[in-house]
This record gives C-alpha cells, structure tokens and sequence, in this order.
C-alpha cells in the first residue's frame, strides 16, 4: 500500500509486507533430502558403544543397537562387511564401529551403516580365538579321553611344516642326535597366510592315507597372534580330531597357546621340544635333562621375523557405491517385512492357540512356509538381475571412458609433438605464433616431443604471407 501526502502534511509511503511463498515437502521428498544431507555430513566416523538386540537375517546381514549410557544407535552390518569379520559380535560385547550415518526411509529412522568393528580391549583375533575354544571344549574335541598315545619307539615321523625355516632343520638336528636310525617324512607346506590351515589339514589327511608314518608333527616357529592364526582355524582343528594317527601339535614358543594345541594328543612346547618327546625312550634321565638344558639355550637364541599381514579396501566409484547401498537398504526392507511377518504369525498363533485345533495349525504353518518360499525366491531373483545390472552398467562405463580417453589424447597439444612439430616460447611465456612476435636477442624456448631447448634469436625473416 502507498499513501499520498495531502497539502500541509508531511509525505510518506509504506508497502504492506508480501507473505513468504510456502513450500510444501511430501513425506518421502524430506526424508530423503535429510538422509543426503546426514550422508554427506557424516560419511565417516567412528562410534563407540555396547551391542545389544543382536540379530542375524538369512540374507547374512547382521543388525543390532549400540548403547551408550540413555542412548542408543541401530546399527547394520551387511553381509559383505559380516563376512570380513574375524569375531562373532554377540550382546553385552563393548565395540568399536566405523561407518557413515544414513536414514532408513522406510521408517525414517537414523542408523549407521557399518564398514568395520573391532572389539575395545581384546583384539578381534583372541576374541575368535576365545569363542572358537569355547565351543569345540563344549563339543569335547579337547578331552583327554580322545587322546591317543605316542609309539615309544617310532620308526618314521612325518612333519607338516615349511621346508625351508629353521624349524626343520632344530627338528632334523634333535632327531638325527637322540635318534639316529629315526626316518623323518617332510610334507611342506606354507605356515602363514589364507592358504596355511587347508594345506596343513590336507599333509594330515596325506599321512593318513599312506600309513607310511606312526607319529605326525605339525611344527611352526613362533610369532604373534596373526602369525599364528592359521593354527587356530576350526578346519584344522576338526582335520587333528580326525586323524587315525596320533598328533603332536609344536607350534611357537612355549608361551605361544594355539587351537591346534588343546585339540593334538600332545602339545610340545617348541619343534625342537617335539623330536626330544618322540624320542625321549631311547635316552636315559641324565641323557635327556642334558638335552633339555640345551633346547632352552637354543630357544633364547631363536628369533623370527614378525610380519603382519595389511588389508586394503578396494575403493570403488561412487556410481558402483550408490548401487550397493541400494541393493542393500532394499535387502534391507526385505529383511524387516520377514521379522515382521514372523512375528506377526507367531502372535497369530498365539491368539488364535485356544479356538484351533492341530490341523488348522499345520496348514497355517505351511501356508505361511509358502509365503516365505515365494519371498526367498523373490529375492534371489532380484539379486540375479541386479548383479546383471551392474556389470552391463561397469562395462558401459569403462567402454565410455575409454572412448573419452582417446579423444582427449588426440586433442592434446602435446599428441602433435610426437609427429616432429615444436612449440616455441617468448621470454614472457607466451606462445610465438609468427616471426613478427619475436624480437633479436630474445632468448626463446622450444618445447619438443621429448625435452626443451633454450635459444636466443640473432636474426628473423619477417613473414610476407598476410594471410597468418
């Protein structure tokens, strides 16, 4: 509004105030905007609190809370990340989290999407290591009544170890001295890495067959908890329970306690310790102590190369991330509409427990089997087509770029170089296109394919095409 002044008042005007223009958001249009912004602000943290609610679907994706004090964080781990993990996260276990924070939208909840844990405290490797030992005591693998003895007097021992350490040559020099009409059979084999526990296990299974050995040693020097990890694997410990033939585990230090340990029928302290056992009948007490005294003098002089092994994440490009966090929030989705009509079934039944009788049951029961059936078949499906997916969209990508990359080379300045032209340079740094640009006693640079040369001009022949 404006107002005119009248004759004999002061003048003045005002507008009255325009209303903002009123943006209205759909529910899916906000929540997703947020999840973006959280994304981007939060794409890399670490979070430190207790598991709780732990929960594993079919799919393998991990779900649980991480608590702290009054509040607490949902947390998932897919299945990708849960397979890389060398302990089993489980309730109650404090816990350190690296991922990024995102939104779930179906429920527009906030939780962290994990990349990697480890446990505050314990190291991942002695958490497995602990849990693995729990369970196989419980199944009674270590049991003394499982054991079976030593011959006392072998005549061949067969060794699992490198062929190359100096564990088998301490085994062969003990040997050969207490023993020396012992036969030693060598199997070799790694004794670090991805591939030591399966080629271990198949040297067992090897002398097993054969029945050309009364005794097998497995022997390894000593090292840390990640040297040692092989020996503590639960494939080779059920390799040792089922060997016909006695097992003798020497594997480290004497302070150095493996799986393969609790489940051999002896344990020997050092590889060297191992061929004194075997042989220990064919010496005398004094013949023996003196022996011992000698291992314990070698074993302070023994030393082994330490070397743990670094894991690299493959980056990949953001276009193959975005892909994977869909596929996973659907995964997602799909995991939660099961629990969900799991749990309703079971509240069905439960309600539905005093009027039914035992037949409407069973077919509820197999009704309820078929959906989840047809579910799982649904979701195999749709991972089939978007694992399609995604290799015809990378192979689209890498032809495109590839493409790209041709051109932007046969645009280059520097592509007409390698064909026996020059690009020649004023004293300012200027690029001289005609000899009119140039100036006597000007020092120039010519730039070549390969290399440059610094000149000066003594004279120039002025250009009589005035076409350039």
């Amino acid at each position: 509004m404006t107002a005119s002044p009248q004759p004999g008042q002061l003048g003045f005007s005002f507008e009255a105030p325009k209303a903002a223009p009123r943006r209205i958001w759909t529910v899916g249009e906000l929540v997703g905007e947020v999840r973006e912004s959280i994304e981007r602000e939060y794409a890399d943290l670490w979070v430190e609190g207790e598991i709780s609610n732990l929960r594993s679907a079919p799919s393998g994706h991990v779900y649980f809370t991480l608590k702290d004090g009054d509040s607490q964080l949902p947390v998932v781990l897919f299945r990708r990340q849960a397979s890389l993990l060398r302990f089993r996260p489980e309730d109650g276990l404090h816990a350190l989290v690296r991922g990024k924070v995102s939104v779930y939208e179906q429920r527009g909840q906030m939780q962290l999407i994990a990349e990697f844990m480890e446990p505050v405290g314990a190291g991942s490797l002695q958490i497995a290591f602990e849990q693995l030992k729990a369970r196989l005591q419980v199944e009674g693998l270590f049991d003394a009544q499982r054991k079976k003895p030593l011959p006392a007097f072998p005549h061949c021992v067969g060794i699992i170890t490198s062929p190359s350490g100096a564990v088998i040559r301490d085994f062969l020099n003990v040997g050969s001295r207490r023993h020396e009409a012992l036969n030693v059979l060598l199997y070799p084999v790694v004794v670090q890495g991805a591939t030591a526990a399966m080629e271990v296990k198949a040297g067992i299974e090897y002398f097993n067959r054969a029945h050309t050995v009364d005794v097998i040693v497995i022997a390894r020097g000593g090292g840390s908890l990640e040297d040692l990890a092989p020996f503590n694997s639960e494939l080779l410990a059920r390799a040792i329970a089922a060997s016909e033939l006695p097992v003798v585990s020497a594997i480290g230090h004497e302070t150095d306690f493996t799986i393969a340990d609790f489940t051999a029928d002896l344990r020997a302290p050092t590889p060297s310790a191992a061929a004194e056992l075997i042989t220990e009948a064919q010496h005398k007490v004094a013949g023996y102590v003196e022996t011992m005294w000698h291992r314990l003098q070698r074993a302070c002089r023994f030393q082994l190369i330490q070397s743990r092994e670094r894991f690299s994440r493959v980056q990949i490009d953001a276009s193959s991330a975005s892909l994977r966090d869909a596929f996973g929030r659907r995964q997602q989705r799909i995991d939660e509409l099961r629990f969900r009509m799991e749990a309703a079934w079971r509240a069905k039944v439960r309600q539905s427990s005093d009027h039914v009788n035992s037949c409407t049951l069973r077919l509820l029961r197999q009704d309820t089997s078929h959906r989840l059936r047809l579910l799982q078949e649904r979701l195999a499906a749709l991972d089939a087509r978007l694992a399609h997916t995604s290799r015809v969209r990378f192979q689209s990508g890498r032809t495109q770029l590839k493409s790209f990359d041709d051109r932007l080379a046969g645009l280059s300045p520097l592509a007409v170089l390698n064909r026996g032209y020059a690009l020649v340079y004023g004293e300012s740094g200027n690029l001289i296109r005609t000899s009119d640009a140039a100036h006597e006693g000007e020092s120039i640079t010519t730039r070549l394919a390969y290399g440059t040369l610094k000149s000066r001009v003594f004279a120039i022949e002025r250009s009589t095409d005035t076409s350039s």
